[in-house]
Formats: structure tokens, sequence, C-alpha cells
């Protein structure tokens, strides 16, 4: 395991994390949906259930994603994080509100009502993913920060990183693109709620629901997301010379590294296959309910594969567009050796969380939400 190795190792754990943690949105498309499907208060409350039980590992893989991102990126972690902070506190908030709405919603004597916290619980719906996947996009449209490593030996102000205007990362929703990946994500999120829903909830009503929903929410996410992706693959990218470490505009840039790099190429179509899979048979298969589980792998693989484009192959992941020179590579931004090399070893650990994680969802899926249980349980949110 040599350093350029490792580098590569980390840049895929931490995709592989973001990919995991974009399936798991289905948590905050599902929420965004509590009125628009729930047009009674028992498929409100079957919704609010489904999606309750499993709001935790979102925001859990949320938390993790960005520990791992500190560790092993760490200039990324202190120029993103540190200098967009507006769009991650929006984030972050939103996430709050949520945990907030699911223990209080149902308490008796709740200052602000029921209702209210249920509208938290769609702010966070659509906030999330939205905002989110206008992060992603910056990967591939580039941010307005620059770098000044010199600045490490100022002892009054030591900042390597500084953000270029007064919006801190607010400025990402200017870009037309960026606002683009962000609804392509928002609307998956809705179809991969839809699909845990007619995985998760015995209802008739509400699955016909769904299934109608089902279909609506794939034409709004077809449209932004094959739009975000053929102007990627078709628009100069952010490359860096490997001798040098310079970074350079490449025409095609993109589309090239999925070309050179044929697994990538092979992972993403494999996955949007799947995800389309999912989709048809949720839509059209009134007694399949393992949708989800297709959709939900795609989703992982496709994620997955392009965040990998963005920082294999000689390409600088995080832009500049105020110095091309501070953009951020896997070469300049990372931990030591040492560090990558230690929690290398500590990640072989990963395995058995995911398998944990399998093992309770598996527990807790045990029995599939009926009106009888809504009605019964003094346990339910």
């Amino acid at each position: 395991m040599d350093y350029i190795f490792l580098q590569h190792y980390w840049w895929f754990i931490v995709s592989l994390l973001a990919a995991i943690l974009v399936f798991l949105l289905f948590v905050q498309g599902g929420n965004s949906l509590i009125f628009s499907l729930g047009k009674k208060e028992e498929h409100r409350k079957m919704i609010i259930n489904s999606t309750g039980r499993k709001w935790e590992f979102t925001f859990t893989t949320l938390v993790t994603f960005g520990g791992a991102f500190f560790a092993s990126f760490p200039l990324f972690y202190s120029t993103s994080f540190g200098g967009a902070y507006w769009l991650w506190m929006l984030i972050l908030f939103s996430f709050v509100l949520q945990a907030v709405s699911y223990e209080f919603q149902s308490k008796a004597g709740n200052l602000l009502g029921q209702k209210t916290y249920r509208i938290f619980l769609v702010i966070n719906g659509v906030v999330g993913p939205v905002l989110l996947g206008g992060a992603v996009a910056t990967f591939f449209t580039g941010s307005n920060f620059y770098i000044n490593k010199e600045n490490i030996v100022d002892s009054m102000m030591p900042v390597i990183s500084s953000w270029g205007n007064s919006w801190h990362g607010l400025d990402a929703l200017t870009n037309i693109w960026n606002v683009v990946l962000g609804l392509a994500v928002f609307f998956l999120a809705r179809i991969l709620g839809i699909l845990y829903f007619l995985n998760n909830i015995d209802d008739k009503e509400l699955n016909e629901r769904s299934r109608k929903a089902l279909i609506v929410n794939t034409v709004f996410f077809l449209v932004f997301f094959l739009a975000f992706v053929i102007r990627t693959l078709f628009a100069e990218g952010f490359a860096v010379d490997p001798e040098t470490g310079m970074v350079f505009m490449e025409k095609y840039k993109y589309l090239n590294n999925f070309l050179q790099m044929p697994i990538l190429l092979i992972t993403f179509l494999v996955g949007v296959v799947l995800v389309l899979f999912g989709i048809v048979r949720g839509a059209f298969g009134s007694t399949f309910r393992k949708s989800i589980w297709f959709a939900g792998v795609g989703t992982v693989f496709t994620v997955l594969a392009l965040l990998l484009c963005a920082g294999y192959n000689n390409t600088a992941y995080y832009p500049s567009n105020l110095d091309l020179q501070s953009s951020l590579t896997l070469t300049n931004s990372c931990s030591s050796e040492f560090t990558l090399r230690t929690m290398a070893y500590v990640s072989i650990l990963v395995p058995f969380v995911l398998a944990y994680i399998f093992y309770a969802w598996r527990s807790i899926d045990k029995k599939k939400i009926d009106l009888e249980e809504m009605q019964g349980d003094d346990h339910t949110y």
C-alpha cells in the first residue's frame, strides 16, 4: 500500500459512503410526500412511522461521511465545511429539524402542534436532498475559493483556505447545473421513498396512490438527471498534470475518464439499469415488493461511479473557479501516509458494521406496517 494507492483507496471509501447516503435519502424523499400521499390521518401516520424507523441510518451515515472526509482529505474539509459553511449549516439544520420532529410531533402538550412538526419533516425532505445534490455538483462545476499554503506560517492568521465571497456556499445555488443535480437527487429520493413504502407498508389504497406518484416523480428525475449527466460529459473538466500537479481545463474530461476507466462506465450503466428496473417493477408490478433493493443498489453504483470519475484519472475533485491552481486533488489535499495507512487498517471493520446494519434493518422490517399496528401501538411516532 503505497501513498498513491492509499489516496485512491480513501477516495473510494468516501465516495462509497456518499453513495450509500444518497440511497438512504429515501427517508427524506418519503418525508416530502407526507401530505401529498397521506390524504388520511392513518396514511400520514404510516408514512411517518415507516421513515421514522430508518432516519438514524441516514443521519449516522451523513456524520460518518463527514468524519471520513475530515480524516482522509482535511484540506477539503477545511475548505468546504469551513468556507461554504452556510450551505452545510442549512443541511445540518434541516436534519436537526427532522430528529426533533420525530421525537416531539406526537407528544402530548407539545407547543407547536403535530402539523407543525410534520411540516418540519417535509422541509427536511426537500431542503436536505436539494442542497446535498447541489454540494455534490460543485465537484464538477467548481466553487469560489482559493488556497494559500504559505499562510500556515502566519502566526496572526494561519488560514490556508479562504472563500471568495460573503455567500459562503450559498453561491452554489446560483449555478443552474448545481440546482439541476439538486433537483435530480430530490426526485430520486422521492422515488426511493415511494419504493420503500411499497416494500414496508401493507395498505392497498396507499400503495396504489404511491405507484401513481412514482411515475410522475420518475419523469422529473429523468429530465434533471439526464440533463446534468449529458452536460457534464460534454463540458470541459478539471484535469491535473501528473508530473507538475498543474490544473488545466480539458475538453470532455469526464467522458474521457469513463472511456479510459471502463470499469467505472460499466458500474455507472449497470447502476442506471438497476434504478430503472426497480422503478418499472415498482410502478407496474402490483405484487412485487423488492423494487427498493434494485433501485437502491443501482443508486449506490451510479453515485459511486460519478464520484470516482470526479477524483480518479488525474482529475481535480474540488475545482476552484477563482484560482484554477487552488483546485483540490487527491494528492494535494490528503492526510499523511501514516494517517491514511492507519485508517486503512481500521476500515477493515466496515463490513462488520454493514452486516450489523443489515441485521438491524431486517429485524425492524420483519413485520409490515399496517392500519392495525398504527391504531394499537403506543410506541408509534
